[in-house]
C-alpha cells in the first residue's frame, strides 16, 4: 500500500494535457475552416449523398442528429448522421467530416478487417470500460487473494477497452484516407480546399491517440496499485 496517498495518479497528468491539446487543436480547426465556404457551394448531406450513391450505397440514409460534431456512420442500422453544422453547412470543415463518415461507410461495404473487427469487440469493451473499475478498486479495498482475483480481473477487462481504443487508430485513419480521395475524386472541393479539410481530419485524428494515451496511462496505473497490494 502507499503511506501517503496514491501517487500514480501522477501518470494520468502527460495523457489528460495530451488529451487537452488534441481537443483544443480539433476545435480549433472545425472552427477555423467552418468559417471558410467551399467554392463550388456542395453541402456535407449532399456530398455524403452522392459519394454514397457513386459508391453503390444508395440505400444507406443521410439523416440530420442533434449536437455538435456528433457525425457518425451506424453500421448496425446502415445510416449515416450528419449534425447541423455538417449536414446544412457548405464550409471546408463540414465537406470533410461528411467524406471521412462516408469512408466508414465504405470500410463497411468493403468488409474492411479493422472495422470488422472494431464491432466484434465493442460490446466487451464497453462493458470493461464501464466495469474494469468497480471491479478492481473493491478488489483493492478487500485485500487477501479475493481482493486481488478482482484485481486482476478489472485490469483484463481494462485491457478490452485498450483494445477497442488501439483498433480505433487505423479504422479512423484509413477513413480519413479514404475521405481526402474521395473529394479529389469527386471534385467537390479544389485542391487547395482539400489540403484543408486534411487539417481538419488530422487534429481529429489527435483526439484518437490522445485516447489510447489516456487508456495506456490508466493501465499502467492499475498495474502498479495490484502491485502495491503486496507491500
Amino acid at each position: 500500500m502507499f503511506p501517503y496517498g496514491d501517487p500514480t495518479y501522477i501518470l494520468l497528468i502527460p495523457a489528460l494535457i495530451f488529451a487537452f491539446i488534441a481537443q483544443g487543436m480539433v476545435q480549433s480547426a472545425f472552427r477555423k475552416y467552418s468559417k471558410e465556404k467551399s467554392q463550388k457551394g456542395y453541402t456535407g448531406a449532399q456530398v455524403a449523398r452522392d459519394i454514397l450513391d457513386r459508391v453503390g450505397l444508395s440505400d444507406v440514409p443521410v439523416e440530420l442528429t442533434q449536437g455538435k460534431l456528433t457525425d457518425h456512420y451506424d453500421p448496425t442500422k446502415r445510416v449515416m448522421r450528419l449534425s447541423p453544422e455538417v449536414y446544412n453547412s457548405n464550409s471546408i470543415a463540414a465537406l470533410g467530416v461528411a467524406a471521412h463518415e462516408t469512408g466508414h461507410a465504405i470500410q463497411h461495404l468493403e468488409g474492411y478487417t479493422f472495422l470488422n473487427v472494431r464491432n466484434a469487440i465493442f460490446p466487451v469493451a464497453a462493458f470493461g470500460s464501464q466495469a474494469a473499475f468497480p471491479i478492481f478498486f473493491i478488489g483493492f479495498l478487500f485485500g487477501s487473494n479475493i481482493g486481488y482475483t478482482m484485481m486482476t480481473l478489472g485490469i483484463y477487462l481494462f485491457l478490452g477497452a485498450l483494445a477497442f481504443q488501439l483498433i480505433t487508430l487505423p479504422v479512423e485513419f484509413n477513413a480519413s484516407s479514404k475521405a481526402l480521395a474521395l473529394l479529389n475524386e469527386g471534385e467537390y472541393l479544389t485542391s487547395n480546399e482539400t489540403s484543408k479539410a486534411k487539417k481538419v481530419l488530422t487534429a481529429a485524428a489527435m483526439t484518437y491517440i490522445a485516447a489510447v494515451a489516456m487508456a495506456a496511462a490508466q493501465l499502467l496505473r492499475l498495474i502498479i496499485l495490484r502491485g502495491s497490494r503486496d507491500d
